[in-house]
């Protein structure tokens, strides 16, 4: 078990027998677990103001959703049905039905594929970091050759340089993959003994579907109540700049309270079993606090929830400025507008990789808020004095593990995509009929599916991201928990385990 120091921990670890670096033997963890209010942080309300606004728009979105609902419902949803016969009826004028079935279908594919990368992950380790990173190169080749075919030429020029980038990259990692790998297994075997894990992930990925389909209603209910021409506009001043300025809303705050839902899994996770794991040992130690995931969870979700909606809003706000960017973009490739177009898609690239640093970051942050209490702020504070103060930072940067379910929620997007498009096809909805409604669909399907895949791969991160923390507070415990991941770590990183006997 984990609280022998010689012993390997349980599970399908692979043979690491060659490492020359053997860590000495501890007697005991002797650090109290509880030291600086871990774990017992002090009852205070954090980061209100961020939270009485987070309440303020979901209760918007609910009241939006409300009104758009009641005269969608009265209008019958304008006709439509599912498949091929029943697409072909309904209102030709905005989305009916077929596309609330559409969104409903892509919604359980995403479902359904995210739970199973997640078992294919559990069961894989290098096998399935090695099929990603050759999986995203392969999609981003496709998606180059294809945007070349049809001449959009900005977004062809940006994803040849992703696609040779990922090329590139596929390589620099390679040999990063076993620290990667080895990381991975020793999470998923510590899941194995906390079944809370997948119960928390699961529950917030039936939260993000659910919420993903209140969000599919509300947006078509949108479209038909306000869209000019519509039989639900009346008199109730419609215009298209109406449309797009609630849809703008909708999407903001689904975008922001999905992010919520996943970070305070996250927390719940960070603070539960696995940062119990890691200060307190393993159940059977008999040391470990009695449900410590429903304690976690209820931190995360009322003192600190604020905070956690802190760092949401940041990552949202910048989300929005993307989706905003590549908007322009295409409507620049559409009026034959090549300059602007590829300005437009280098800007939304930019906005891109800025925005996954900071919920990289924010990921580091939300666990010194699950273990210790911190407002946004400071918990952001220590984690980058952290990073610089153990070097940890090669470490973080060096984890393949985050990199992989990213490319795993990245093609459970584009296969929803792939899966609306063939349904639009096929089905051939009246709304569709000249193919202006296929670009949104299309984008809300990929959005859908990547939603879904982050909220359910923030449970393993979550796990990977708390042993990189307490490994920079408090590396002499790892050795304990964990003596091959340890090992490996003092082999490549031996700065971060300064100060560990050896």
């Amino acid at each position: 078990m984990y609280d022998q120091p010689q012993a390997p921990y349980p599970g399908p670890t692979p043979n690491y027998n060659n490492h020359v670096y053997t860590p000495q033997p501890f007697e005991s963890d002797t650090k109290n677990p509880y030291e600086g209010d871990r774990f017992k942080p002090k009852k205070k309300l954090n980061d209100p103001i961020f939270l009485v606004l987070f309440i303020a728009q979901l209760l918007g979105f609910a009241a939006l959703s409300a009104i758009a609902l009641r005269s969608w419902i009265s209008e019958g949803g304008l006709g439509g049905g599912l498949g091929k016969g029943g697409g072909q009826t309904g209102n030709p004028v905005t989305l009916n039905r077929s596309a609330v079935y559409l969104l409903l279908l892509v919604t359980a594919a995403a479902v359904l594929l995210s739970s199973l990368y997640l078992m294919l992950t559990r069961a894989f380790t290098k096998i399935i970091m090695h099929i990603t990173l050759v999986l995203t190169i392969i999609l981003n080749i496709g998606i180059c050759i294809y945007y070349w075919i049809t001449k959009y030429y900005s977004g062809a020029i940006i994803f040849t340089i992703i696609a040779l980038l990922s090329v590139v990259s596929y390589f620099g990692f390679r040999s990063r993959i076993p620290l990667a790998s080895l990381l991975f297994q020793v999470v998923m075997d510590v899941s194995k003994h906390h079944m809370s894990v997948y119960a928390v992930a699961f529950s917030a990925l039936l939260l993000t579907a659910a919420l993903s389909v209140w969000y599919t209603f509300t947006v078509i209910a949108t479209y038909a109540k306000w869209t000019p021409g519509a039989p639900g506009c009346g008199n109730s001043g419609c215009s298209s700049g109406k449309v797009a300025g609630l849809i703008f809303f909708e999407t903001f705050s689904y975008v922001w309270t999905s992010q919520v839902i996943g970070n305070v899994a996250l927390a719940t996770l960070a603070g539960g079993p696995y940062g119990c794991w890691y200060y307190f040992g393993p159940r059977s130690a008999g040391q470990m606090p009695k449900n410590p995931t429903i304690s976690a969870f209820g931190r995360a979700s009322t003192l600190s929830l604020g905070s956690i909606s802190f760092g949401s809003l940041i990552v949202t706000i910048l989300e929005m400025i993307r989706l905003i960017l590549n908007a322009a973009a295409q409507n620049a490739n559409a009026d034959g507008h090549p300059v602007e177009a590829c300005l437009a898609c280098c800007a939304a690239c930019f906005v891109g990789i800025l925005e996954n640093l900071v919920e990289y970051f924010n990921r580091y942050a939300y666990i010194e808020i699950a273990l210790y209490g911190k407002a946004y702020i400071p918990a952001a504070k220590d984690t980058w004095r952290l990073f610089k103060d153990r070097g940890i930072d090669a470490l973080v940067n060096d984890s393949l593990v985050g990199m992989t379910l990213m490319w795993g929620a990245y093609a459970i997007g584009l296969l929803s995509s792939l899966f609306a498009f063939l349904y639009l096809k096929i089905a051939g909805p009246s709304f569709n009929a000249d193919g202006s409604y296929t670009a949104p669909l299309l984008l809300f399907s990929f959005f859908i599916g990547m939603v879904c895949a982050n909220t359910l791969g923030s449970a393993i991160e979550a796990g990977v991201s708390t042993i990189f923390v307490g490994l920079g507070e408090d590396p002499h415990i790892l050795a304990i928990r964990a003596p091959e991941l340890f090992a490996l770590i003092a082999q490549v990183y031996p700065h971060v385990t300064q100060g560990v006997p050896q």
